[in-house]
């Protein structure tokens, strides 16, 4: 499992693919519009340093959230053949509560 440094959190997509009227799939890049994305919170980095005191400011964010992010700051990477994101603290829009 890929662990983030600092304010960041792993993020894996939720795979989703809607399909025409016609009959024709479209993968989740065709059918994303906007400029946010939403995401299932699988690792949690320790929290941005306090330079004055050295200590972390945890994320309030868990693993298990779902989040929404802005997508196009997030950082992709492939792992064991999976696609990832890198979000940043500050890139994160909200925490998608649960009813």
């Amino acid at each position: 499992m890929l662990k983030p440094f600092d304010a960041r959190v792993v993020v894996k997509k939720p795979h989703r693919e809607e399909q025409t009227a016609s009959g024709i799939f479209l993968p989740d890049t065709a059918s994303e519009q906007g400029q946010t994305a939403l995401g299932e919170v699988l690792a949690v980095g320790q929290g941005s340093r306090n330079m004055n005191t050295g200590e972390y400011m945890p994320i309030p964010i868990k693993e298990g959230d779902t989040i929404i992010y802005t997508k196009f700051s997030a950082t992709e990477v492939q792992h064991d053949g999976e696609e990832y994101f890198f979000v940043a603290e500050r890139d994160i829009v909200a925490v998608v509560e649960k009813a």
